[in-house]
């Protein structure tokens, strides 16, 4: 097989989601000859078929309740339902801008773009229908995909994976969402300010159950109130078509009924079929293994994003990206610290994080060493304004760092970009403390937190 560039590049990458593009876009600017290889379009799931799309619709559904509920501001407004191919004209229009400004900054950087299915030839070498691309290094970055169970067929009417959810032609009357984590509760909660009567069932005994267990049962509350129905503790047995929708069975036999059943557990790795194993590459069920620097055991191969068993997100892609480009040209690469990662989840209330919970802190320092300090929302002025209810919780060793910030409310995710610096830096309570955060804002409750955490509480209780 020929190579037709007739060249030998720096870095060939095979995957133009987060990861790839991240890294292409670094290698560029670092003076790296660099080929990108991507099947479908570039920008990958988070761009296409998650991030973007799903805040999208979160956003509309925001602004069906804000019109629900207009009167308890002073404002006279209707709501008369949803528009389905109207706000998926809104969502396809947010893609599509920000997809047209991901094709410019890739020529821009004089990236060699190149459309096409892409196999592992040799650990130096790409084949993309019919052309090998060769490089000094190769970069796997094949994202994942939605998964599924065993003898549950998916069929993208009635059982359904995000990837479908995002395109439906219809807001369903009713929806079972298998899966309490990110996906499953953003998609309740876009789905219930719809109109859609949800139930979410998940079997671990709480909803997004990697978080601290106190912002699981703060979200828990908050469905309740809107009503958003769930069931915990018990796994899914089977389901089955029924005259009008999908029956939904658990192990300890409890049934469901709904017009729809979004399988929600999770994305697995798009690595089968692609040459990895045949090059001697190493892997778990199914993801590239990697060391703290990104490489595989070849040693011209590394991998990064959702391929590779680390936290499935955007941004995280993103920094393995761009540590990968720096590393092969030459500069120091720094490994990611996972922890210090913020973590969101954008339903309604949002639930936002950085660094390790309390039973973790508590598993790692001693019990006896592990400070909790938990503020209400209910002092914070902003937040009052927003008729939002919530708490930021903060993990402290005992004289030491905030090893961890935890927090559930509306727009708790744009303050979660303080709390990491926090977390990354090693902050003192006494430290966060002394700066001062503007009034009336959302912001001023990390601020009150940790002047309470540091024995001076202003707007809250000793």
């Amino acid at each position: 097989m020929a190579n037709d560039a007739s060249t030998v590049f720096d870095l060939v990458i095979l995957g133009g989601g987060s990861g790839g593009y991240a890294a292409a876009l670094r290698g560029a600017q670092l003076g790296l000859d660099v080929a990108l290889i991507e099947k479908n379009k570039l920008g990958g799931t988070c761009l296409h078929n998650g991030c973007i799309p799903t805040k999208a619709l979160l956003h509309a559904g925001e602004v069906a309740d804000q019109a629900r509920e207009a009167e308890q501001f002073g404002v006279k407004a209707s709501f008369e339902g949803i528009d389905i191919k109207g706000v998926h004209k809104y969502k396809d229009d947010v893609i599509s801008g920000l997809y047209k400004g991901l094709q410019g900054l890739v020529a821009s950087r004089k990236v060699t773009y190149i459309e096409g299915t892409g196999r592992l030839s040799s650990p130096t070498s790409v084949d993309v229908d019919g052309r090998r691309v060769e490089g000094r290094h190769v970069l796997l970055a094949t994202g994942s995909v939605p998964k599924s169970l065993p003898g549950l067929e998916i069929d993208g009417n009635r059982i359904i994976t995000s990837d479908h959810a995002l395109t439906l032609d219809r807001v369903p009357e009713s929806a079972i969402i298998l899966g309490g984590g990110v996906i499953g509760v953003e998609f309740a909660s876009a789905w219930k300010s719809f109109g859609t009567d949800v139930t979410v069932i998940e079997g671990m005994k709480h909803l997004v159950p990697v978080e601290d267990e106190n912002s699981s049962k703060l979200l828990e509350r908050a469905f309740r109130k809107r009503g958003i129905k769930f069931n915990l503790g018990t796994f899914f047995q089977g389901a089955e078509y029924t005259e009008n929708g999908v029956k939904v069975t658990l192990a300890d036999g409890k049934a469901f009924e709904a017009e729809v059943l979004l399988v929600a557990i999770g994305r697995g790795p798009v690595s089968a079929g692609l040459g990895y194993e045949e090059q001697g590459v190493a892997m778990d069920r199914g993801y590239v293994l990697v060391d703290e620097y990104m490489r595989t055991n070849v040693p011209t191969i590394s991998a990064v994003g959702d391929l590779v068993p680390t936290l499935q997100l955007a941004h995280v892609g993103f920094a393995e990206g761009i540590l990968v480009a720096e590393r092969i040209a030459g500069l120091k690469a720094v490994p990611i610290d996972y922890d210090g990662v913020p973590r969101v989840t954008y339903c309604h209330p949002e639930v936002a994080s950085v660094g390790i919970t309390e039973a973790k802190a508590k598993e790692i320092y001693g019990a006896d060493k592990v400070v909790a300090l938990k503020y209400n929302l209910a002092g914070n002025g902003k937040s009052k304004i927003l008729k939002t209810a919530g708490e930021i919780k903060l993990v402290q060793v005992k004289d030491g760092a905030v090893v961890g910030v935890h927090m559930v409310g509306d727009r708790m995710g744009e303050q979660v970009g303080e709390a990491q610096l926090i977390y990354n830096w090693e902050a003192l309570p006494a430290e966060v403390a002394q700066l001062i955060h503007a009034h009336p804002t959302q912001n001023e409750a990390l601020g009150e937190a940790h002047l309470a955490l540091a024995g001076k509480p202003l707007h809250s209780h000793d």
